[in-house]
């Protein structure tokens, strides 16, 4: 299935992140995704690696192991990032620096607007908020100095 076309179903469809979290881990797809999936509820979130075929090492909140959130930049969570685009170390410090206390619409758009992760390349963020039924997008642009890629 493509990815846009799942995507769109289980946003129409599934009822619980529960049942959207299954239909993006087993369905299979014609390419590799990354799916980033947040519920309504404390605990809802994980990122979905996938293969067109499998769930890949998926990552899931986990406040007890200090684990508070899920970042993705579009490098496996489990291998290092290519050097010359590290960008999940310096949204990590980030997130690190907020504190979970302080996380909001405007923090998460603070780290998102942080150079490296903003850069040459990033054309929009968009930021949603499930419990509220809360959807945001920006068009992007990085001034100068700004990392190409």
């Amino acid at each position: 299935m493509w990815m846009s076309f799942l995507t769109r179903s289980v946003l129409e469809n599934a009822t619980s992140y529960a049942e959207a979290k299954t239909l993006l881990s087993d369905t299979k797809l014609l390419a590799p995704a990354y799916f980033i999936l947040g519920g309504n509820r404390s605990g809802e979130a994980s990122i979905i690696t996938r293969s067109r075929t499998q769930n890949l090492n998926p990552l899931e909140l986990d406040v007890k192991q200090g684990r508070w959130y899920v970042l993705e930049t579009n490098y496996d969570h489990w291998k290092m990032p290519l050097f010359l685009d590290d960008r999940r170390t310096p949204a990590m410090k980030c997130m690190n620096q907020t504190t979970q206390a302080n996380i909001s619409i405007k923090t998460i758009y603070d780290v998102l607007s942080t150079k490296p992760v903003l850069n040459k390349l990033t054309t929009y963020t968009t930021l949603m908020q499930v419990s509220q039924g809360k959807l945001e997008s920006f068009i992007r642009a990085c001034p100068s100095p700004c990392m190409p890629w």
